[in-house]
């Protein structure tokens, strides 16, 4: 069967419905915003218990960065070739053919950014529950957090329904906000210096713990993993490149501006937390070892300030993602490789409204999914627990006994100690925001490393295409990050391999439903 013409715009112009409106700075604040989340204030504690060493912690944080710049260097030139709204799906399609891009694309919409929109959402939540233990007690209980997270999403959708310019508006002002608090963050505790006693020790820098991981590269891959969660999303601008002004310029400036900005922020932090906390400090901080910073310094007022900072960040970061995101679902509609609607412009707001609609939706269906799973399992624990009679104290936040009744309820739910087993423990373990994002990072590495690829195969196949932007490096730099991301997810692969498997066959699922879309839409044009 013929495949329909690609009916993307001329790469200086845009269609009839999008409108080319946004500028650098706005730009930039899209990759600054769509990284600054949840990870560089949650992850922290969990490095380091995962190293538990600040010099390989810090290494992996600049190791991290670099390999962003890398990549940036690459996206730089596919994104001044291409500046069509769909980002990474448009590179794919021109380097590998529809088949490919629409795996990125099946991948996205139903998986990889439903699953950061969720983990953000909970993250909100979270941050939020724990303000107002001082008014409400315990927090919010947990169907009012969902609640809260689906209000949340279905709020941000509204924004960038309404238009494009709404929602780049608000991410400029909200990442100005998170950036200059998470700039404070790194100072403020040496600005107290001469003025409070106990603030940064250097001592600190040279305490160890035991890390969880034993060989050292172990320990960098599993840092690593947490890393790329925080610096996650650095392409961000490449979706909404066909709305944005002299796209040849803008966007490798955001690109770079955006990268540079977040490396310095990072460091910074990092070096403050490990500066007031040592390093089992950091430990038993777990995902609040900012908020433990504040709590030192400046106690419950900290505490108070902090959950507003991370509260403020995952709410620009949910925003850069329903802003950036439903543009290849956008992308995927127009080529007709899916459902022509998701190709649509509302006819008011001048914006893909029905994509942005089904991100939010399936973000929605995941969160219920993954925390009606948890509570299946949670209660499933502690029934067992109470026929068996036996005490057990359990883990923070989950029901007593779902600790101790683990290996009964792996029995139960399938008699087999293969993939059952570990989802089940993974599910009673993991909180929900660890199991969104390990998920996210493994699924969205494939793509990264198939998106710098094209450079190469494009470089090859089209030697005399328009290149405004060429990649600094090449082909040392395309190359480079390929061999670490070959080894990076050779190590994940190892370290996690419940969410690499699931990445693995959820992927392949949208090879069947590539095929089977096609046949539909072969039947309806015949029809």
């Amino acid at each position: 069967m013929p495949e329909p013409p690609l009916t993307g715009p001329p790469a200086g112009e845009s269609p009839a419905g999008l409108i080319r409106v946004l500028g650098p700075r706005i730009a930039t604040a899209v990759v600054v915003g769509n990284v600054i989340g949840s990870g560089i204030f949650l992850k922290p504690g969990n490095i380091a218990a995962e190293s538990g060493h600040f010099g390989v912690i810090i290494s992996v944080w600049v190791f991290g960065g670099l390999l962003c710049i890398l990549g940036g260097l690459c996206f730089a030139e596919l994104g001044a070739m291409y500046p069509r709204a769909g980002g990474l799906y448009v590179y794919l399609r021109e380097a590998y053919g529809r088949p490919i891009a629409f795996l990125f694309g099946w991948t996205e919409v139903f998986f990889g950014k439903p699953a950061s929109i969720g983990a953000l959402s909970v993250a909100f939540v979270g941050s939020l529950s724990l303000s107002l233990r001082n008014v409400v007690e315990g927090g919010l209980s947990s169907s009012v957090q969902l609640m809260v997270a689906i209000g949340l999403i279905v709020a941000m959708a509204w924004v960038n329904i309404v238009g494009v310019l709404w929602g780049g508006r608000l991410q400029m002002a909200v990442t100005v906000i998170k950036g200059t608090f998470l700039a404070l963050v790194a100072i403020v505790p040496f600005a107290l210096i001469p003025f409070v006693s106990e603030t940064v020790d250097p001592a600190n820098y040279a305490t160890t713990v035991a890390g969880r991981q034993t060989g050292l590269t172990a320990q960098v891959g599993a840092v690593l993993l947490a890393v790329m969660w925080a610096y996650n999303g650095w392409h961000g601008v490449t979706p909404l490149a066909e709305e944005v002004r002299d796209p040849h310029r803008n966007v490798p400036f955001a690109l770079f501006a955006g990268i540079g900005t977040l490396i310095v922020l990072y460091l910074a932090a990092n070096f403050a937390y490990h500066g007031v906390l040592t390093m089992e400090e950091m430990r038993a901080a777990g995902d609040h070892a900012a908020e433990k910073m504040l709590d030192r310094l400046f106690g419950q007022r900290g505490l108070a300030a902090m959950s507003a900072v991370i509260m403020c960040s995952t709410f620009g970061a949910i925003n850069t993602n329903l802003l950036q995101a439903p543009r290849v679902t956008f992308a995927m509609g127009r080529d007709q490789v899916f459902f022509r609607s998701l190709g649509m412009v509302h006819a008011t707001f001048r914006t893909p409204a029905m994509a942005i609609a089904v991100m939010a939706s399936m973000s929605i269906a995941l969160v219920l999914g993954v925390a009606g799973a948890k509570h299946w399992v949670n209660r499933s624990a502690a029934k067992l627990h109470s026929a068996g009679g036996v005490e057990a104290a359990g883990l923070p936040g989950e029901p007593a006994g779902a600790q101790g009744s683990g290996d009964e309820l792996m029995s139960a739910a399938d008699g087999s100690a293969g993939l059952v087993s570990k989802v089940v423990a993974s599910l009673r373990d993991d909180s929900i925001f660890d199991l969104l994002t390990n998920f996210v990072i493994f699924s969205a590495s494939i793509f990264y490393m198939l998106g710098v690829l094209a450079v190469i195969v494009l470089r090859y196949r089209c030697p005399a295409a328009q290149r405004p932007y060429r990649t600094w490096g090449y082909p040392v730099v395309p190359v480079l990050f390929l061999l670490v991301y070959v080894w990076f997810m050779a190590q994940v692969y190892a370290t996690n391999p419940l969410e690499s498997k699931a990445g693995l066959i959820l992927i392949g699922l949208g090879v069947p439903a590539y095929f089977a879309y096609q046949r539909y839409a072969q039947t309806t044009r015949t029809d």
